[in-house]
């Protein structure tokens, strides 16, 4: 499965990813994670697919930091670079002003790229939460998405993760689960982000065992923790392919 870290740009994003280069299939990429100005999620995959361009790149892609001019311009800059991919949400709102919802929702943004803008190659795809039950991620994963992001892992909703992976499978449709790794720096960021983890360090290896067959890939991040990262993706090169 490929291992991707989740890749939060600040102004020295270049020198951290030819940090973990070697120890990633590729990135995805924050888009200004909790609202907060940080450099741009398209652009930075696009610079991060033109240096690396044998690595899968995929920016996050929050709707209520942009308008419908914005969100077109992005996409086709996305489609014309060849990045493998935006992945569609409302997100977070915005620390500053007022979240934009000229796009009502994710499946708005998808039928607008697609059929008012005609991006020619880009896939999209919808992030899947464990919060609502198998049934109803499945039904949403079924829609029209390109490929899913599945949030929220852990012991309890690996079970959702199963049954919504092998519907996936089913539709040839990749799925990607975030893997959270809660480390002792790390415990305060954790809590703000308000998810569960899907592994400690020690666990690393035992829980992404667990999701050989199953996934596509995962999105591995130590939240915060840089030199964690670097410990957990060494930890996790026996599971690349």
């Amino acid at each position: 499965m490929k291992i991707l870290n989740e890749f939060v740009p600040t102004r020295k994003f270049l020198k951290l990813a030819d940090e973990i280069k070697d120890l990633v299939d590729g990135w995805n990429v924050t888009d200004s994670a909790a609202g907060f100005p940080a450099p741009s999620g398209v652009v930075v995959s696009c610079i991060l697919k033109n240096k690396y361009p044998e690595k899968y790149v995929c920016p996050i892609f929050i709707l209520h930091y942009k308008g419908p001019v914005e969100v077109g311009g992005l996409a086709l800059a996305s489609d014309i670079i060849g990045l493998d991919g935006l992945a569609v949400t409302m997100g977070d709102k915005p620390a500053y002003g007022e979240p934009i919802k000229m796009l009502p929702s994710s499946e708005a943004a998808r039928d607008f790229i697609r059929n008012t803008v005609k991006t020619k190659n880009l896939k999209l795809g919808c992030l899947l939460t464990a919060r609502v039950s198998a049934e109803d991620a499945i039904k949403r994963a079924k829609d029209p998405w390109d490929f899913i992001y599945f949030m929220r892992l852990e012991d309890k909703s690996f079970p959702i993760l199963q049954q919504v992976a092998a519907e996936c499978k089913k539709m040839n449709k990749p799925i990607y689960a975030y893997f959270l790794v809660g480390t002792a720096k790390n415990v305060e960021i954790v809590k703000r982000i308000g998810w569960p983890t899907a592994a400690t360090m020690d666990t690393v290896e035992e829980k992404a065992a667990r999701l050989e067959g199953i996934v596509d890939g995962i999105i591995a991040t130590c939240a915060g923790d840089a030199e964690g990262d670097k410990e957990m993706l060494q930890k996790l090169q026996k599971f690349r392919s």
